[in-house]
């Protein structure tokens, strides 16, 4: 029998990018008769008319399984959910804004018979991103990869193939906080890249800006890597000595000239100093607390308002 192959594709306010998504994915699977295909599209709790263009697909092509979230959950639950749900022997998460063009499938499925367990899509470029997402994506990686003992591959989305093997390690990743880049690359596996042109946006607008960004840095470094809390044990250590070396020039200063009236300014710039280093500290402490707070209660990383395939009625 053909082999089934999934593609995983979370959607969030994309109503103009379904048909299109849906007619290049109908045309790759007619250009590779030997592999069936199913489309886990994943309704992030959209409030444009997604999830009515999704059910016209379900009814239009085979192979679709429409997962509507009971609300929005983000992009990495919504991954997670895709996942949970896909059987093919082969797993492809995939971008419905179209940047990641479908037709570039195929040449991971070409690495995939060759025996690759993973086959990344990097990006050759990002022309598509303004100055400062090209500079903090930099960035991040450049921190990710220097402070955490989990290589994450720069420039190197979601967009990847992956073996089922690789997602049934995945499923057994517990945490609710799920950093996908990083769990992606924790699991491992034999791995091949292969590099790709990020196509613009056929319709509507991302929904990550800035503060989404920054937050979703956070939540990579303090997944993969506890070295914020360690820096701060050192800031703590080089700060104690500094103070130390003050004080003991202080006291030989009031020995060899006697007692100097100390001035307002620098108290107040050495406690406004200090006050500031340790709520800075505290802050780091605080987003690992944070995330144990969130891990220990053990919600759901997801819930579903209802599911359902080509073939199926509408869910109501």
């Amino acid at each position: 029998m053909s082999k089934l192959i999934s593609l995983v594709a979370p959607f969030y306010n994309e109503a103009g990018n379904v048909a299109e998504f849906f007619r290049r994915v109908a045309a790759l699977a007619a250009t590779l008769p030997q592999y069936r295909f199913e489309v886990i599209a994943v309704n992030d709790g959209s409030r444009d008319s997604t999830l009515a263009e999704l059910e016209q697909a379900c009814q239009r092509y085979p192979g679709v399984h429409v997962v509507d979230l009971s609300r929005n959950f983000g992009k990495e639950a919504a991954l997670t959910a895709g996942l949970d749900r896909a059987s093919g022997a082969a797993v492809v998460p995939i971008d419905s804004d179209l940047q990641h063009p479908p037709e570039l499938v195929a040449e991971m499925l070409t690495q995939w018979e060759k025996g690759a367990e993973v086959v990344l899509a990097r990006r050759s470029d990002r022309d598509t991103d303004s100055a400062l997402q090209r500079l903090s994506a930099n960035f991040f990686y450049r921190l990710q990869n220097r402070i955490s003992n989990v290589h994450v591959p720069p420039d190197v989305g979601d967009f990847r193939l992956m073996d089922q093997a690789v997602v049934t390690a995945l499923r057994q990743l517990p945490e609710n906080h799920r950093f996908m880049k990083g769990l992606f690359a924790w699991v491992g596996f034999r791995t091949v890249t292969i590099n790709y042109q990020p196509s613009p946006r056929v319709a509507g607008v991302s929904s990550f800006n800035f503060w989404k960004l920054w937050n979703f840095a956070l939540e990579g470094i303090t997944s993969f890597s506890t070295a914020p809390l360690r820096i701060w044990t050192y800031v703590g250590l080089v700060t104690s000595v500094c103070a130390i070396l003050y004080a003991s020039a202080i006291v030989i200063k009031t020995l060899l000239h006697g007692v100097d009236v100390p001035g307002y300014a620098s108290l107040m710039v050495g406690a406004m100093f200090l006050g500031g280093i340790q709520l800075i500290g505290i802050g780091v402490l605080g987003e690992y607390v944070g995330r144990i707070y969130h891990e220990v209660k053990r919600r759901p990383v997801y819930l579903v308002r209802a599911e359902y395939r080509s073939g199926e009625p509408a869910a109501e």
